[in-house]
């Protein structure tokens, strides 16, 4: 035992080991801090109380000076925060309570809720939701405390895009994924509460027997203490959620406007960047489902999403091990290669890596939980060139495709029977090709290689990898790995795959939901971009279709992805608002957090600015040069999206244009601000025997020029002429 203290008023008390503070211990600082816990090797570590000068007090784990593992934190305004904690900030599982008596329960990241979470508000209203820096962001399950409930998505703290509203009253699916329905009489979740209080206190519990039998954690030497504390989480939560009612000036049942709405009616809705854009009734001339599915089949299936996440047992599980196993040997294998110019010998199928993966591991490939398979990768050389091209690092790739994370499957597959796969952070798409498309790959990737050099921006799909698994039976799977053109921060509300055709390019209605692709005669908008974006963008896309002509490909499409900001007349609107008000909730807020709110002066729902190098948010893999633009003085500019971030424009990606659509009733237009995400793709289709075969076919009963399959100079023809009017010079 001994004392020390230092120059600056500082006073130790405790126990020392080889002149060092080891043991517990008492610490003051000349500011009134002061801890009071295990110290380790001259530092705090292991359990303590913290108390600040601000009257805030911590207890629990310390790691190296720093908050670490399962602590209690009351803060200098009567917030307080349990649950785990990591380098001082909360980051983990926890419960935060504010002063007013707001809670969230949930997973937290450096400090701010991050992932799946439940948010309740002190007058009964909660949001089962998933987070991201604070703010709702994802799926979710809103119950009001008057019974009503939303379930839906939500962007950045607005609800954003389709989602299904019921009245109070109204039978609730009981087999939600993101929640229970069994509720407490405060509106909260029983099941979704007790277990939480049930995990943090297993931590405890957990926390309270390592420290007495004495199983600390060796860690390096640190710094000097600090004296800091943790800054307070400020309560942005917003006092409860507004409760949604029917908006009557949007419905599609004209009834509804001269009777009380009936408690059992469910509403089908669109929300853009929080405006409610769309509502009717369910299974009233429905848009999104099948008016005949039942309420719990309808949320199944709209919750399920596009895509499942790829588990033990899934059909598609082993042939994922493969998959990653194959492609982390692979790209291991190839990078340290010093890297020079592809030489003819590198393409072709005779350049390629063969390798057999026995489940017991041998010379060259290590043991591994999978079935047996041999492994081969087209071309090694020429796709690690490409990925260089496209500044793709290799370890991210293998990270990002063969981490500790699985693939998620297309609950559906494509036209062509092909099935596709991402990776977890959705940065690259995974298809399975048939051995036609993979010798027309591999015919046309020299031309492909040299065509993508000499185009920084081309549009066409950018391939990272062809390999192939041969199981034992015999079986043989291809596939091929792309960038994922959708890989972006921003919601995309509408996808169009337009080919320029018309026979049966249309999607019918019943089958139309949020995840739907839409076609060619689905399309009602205009976009109205730039001068000089419109020219430099139909430069480039004849480029490329005179390149897919040149490899006789057809069947191509341009992919168009389309993020909406919510027109200023809808922001202003006050329908909504007033349906609002009038039933008594007078909260300006339409979500659980707080609203960025565009500024009210604007005329757009963006801005152009000059670029600044290192403040913009970059896709998984831009490449390629800048846009200028004459709104931005003639400079390579940023897109700036107010409340939301800062992005590079790039040519088809993250481009701002004005979205016009002539209404059916009127001659009156409807505008949109939005942001376009456009690529071609679907690019291994010859016009072979089979497709004039086909063209002879259906030329005897439909328009010979309205067919898809036709010759590749007049597909190349009608699909940019087709492009031109999608986006037309602007007057």
């Amino acid at each position: 035992m001994g004392k020390y203290m230092w120059t600056d008023g500082s006073l130790y008390d405790g126990e020392w080991d080889k002149s060092k503070m080891t043991g517990r211990g008492i610490i003051q600082w000349p500011s009134g801090a002061s801890y009071e816990g295990d110290f380790r090797g001259g530092f705090i570590d292991g359990t303590g109380t913290f108390k600040g000068v601000d009257g805030s007090v911590y207890k629990g784990s310390w790691r190296m000076n720093k908050k670490q593992g399962m602590g209690t934190m009351v803060y200098s305004n009567s917030d307080s925060y349990e649950g785990l904690w990591n380098e001082g900030l909360p980051d983990g599982y926890g419960k935060y309570t504010w002063a007013a008596g707001n809670i969230y329960i949930g997973n937290w990241k450096s400090g701010s809720m991050n992932g799946r979470g439940v948010m309740q508000w002190i007058n009964g209203d909660t949001l089962d939701c998933n987070w991201l820096s604070g703010l709702a962001h994802g799926k979710g399950y809103c119950k009001y405390a008057s019974g009503a409930c939303y379930i839906g998505t939500w962007d950045r703290g607005v609800k954003d895009g389709h989602g299904i509203f019921y009245q109070p009253g109204s039978k609730i699916p009981c087999n939600l994924e993101v929640s229970e329905c069994a509720t407490n009489n405060d509106g909260t979740s029983a099941s979704s509460s007790s277990n939480e209080k049930v995990k943090v206190g297993l931590l405890f519990i957990l926390q309270n027997l390592c420290n007495k039998w004495g199983l600390r954690r060796f860690f390096h030497r640190p710094r000097r203490i600090s004296n800091g504390t943790t800054p307070i989480f400020v309560d942005d939560s917003g006092n409860h959620l507004p409760q949604d009612l029917p908006n009557k000036s949007l419905s599609s049942n004209e009834g509804l406007q001269n009777t009380d709405v009936h408690k059992d009616f469910v509403y089908e809705r669109e929300y853009i960047q929080g405006v409610l854009i769309s509502e009717q009734p369910k299974g009233k001339h429905s848009g999104m489902l099948d008016s005949g599915e039942t309420q719990e089949n309808t949320w199944q299936k709209q919750e399920r999403g596009p895509m499942e996440t790829i588990y033990k047992g899934h059909r598609s599980y082993f042939l994922m091990l493969n998959l990653q196993l194959g492609i982390r040997y692979t790209v291991g294998k190839i990078t340290p290669v010093p890297l020079r110019e592809v030489r003819s010998n590198d393409f072709g199928p005779r350049a390629r890596i063969i390798m057999y993966f026995p489940c017991e591991g041998s010379q060259y490939t290590p043991p591994h939980c999978s079935v047996n398979f041999f492994w081969k990768d087209y071309c090694p050389m020429v796709f690690r060139n490409l990925r260089e091209m496209f500044r793709i690092d290799s370890a991210d790739y293998m990270m990002s495709i063969c981490g500790g994370d699985s693939l998620k499957e297309l609950s559906s597959p494509g036209k062509s029977g092909s099935i596709f796969y991402l990776s977890q952070d959705e940065r690259f798409v995974i298809k399975t090709l048939r051995k036609s498309e993979l010798k027309i790959l591999l015919k046309m990737l020299p031309k492909y290689y040299n065509h993508v050099k000499a185009y920084d921006n081309t549009l066409i799909t950018k391939f990272f990898g062809v390999h192939r698994i041969t199981l034992k039976a015999g079986k043989k799977v291809r596939f091929v790995v792309m960038g994922n053109m959708f890989c972006t921060e921003l919601r995309i509300h509408r996808k169009y795959d337009l080919k320029g055709s018309t026979q049966g390019r249309s999607t019918k209605k019943q089958k139309i939901n949020e995840n739907t692709t839409l076609k060619d005669l689905d399309l009602a908008h205009a976009f109205h971009v730039d001068k000089s974006w419109r020219e430099a963008l139909f430069r480039q896309i004849a480029l490329d279709s005179m390149f897919l002509e040149s490899q006789s490909i057809i069947d191509y499409s341009m992919l168009l992805g389309i993020h909406f900001r919510a027109p200023n007349h809808l922001k202003a609107a006050t329908s909504h608002q007033n349906t609002l008000e009038s039933s008594g909730i007078t909260s300006a807020m339409d979500c659980s957090v707080p609203l960025h709110c565009e500024d009210a002066n604007s005329s757009k729902g963006f801005l152009l600015v000059a670029h600044e190098p290192g403040t913009t948010a970059g896709g998984s893999h831009i490449r390629g040069s800048m846009v200028r633009a004459s709104e931005g003085g003639y400079e390579e500019v940023d897109l700036v999206l107010p409340g939301t971030g800062r992005f590079r424009v790039q040519l088809g990606v993250n481009m701002p244009a004005r979205a016009r659509k002539l209404l059916e009733s009127t001659d009156a237009v409807e505008e949109y601000d939005v942001v376009l995400y456009l690529g071609i793709i679907d690019i291994l289709q010859e016009y072979n025997t089979s497709k004039r075969v086909e063209h002879a076919v259906k030329s005897l009963k439909f328009d010979p020029l309205s067919i898809s399959s036709v010759d590749p100079n007049l597909y190349s023809k009608r699909f940019v002429s087709f492009l031109e009017r999608v986006f037309p010079e602007q007057d």
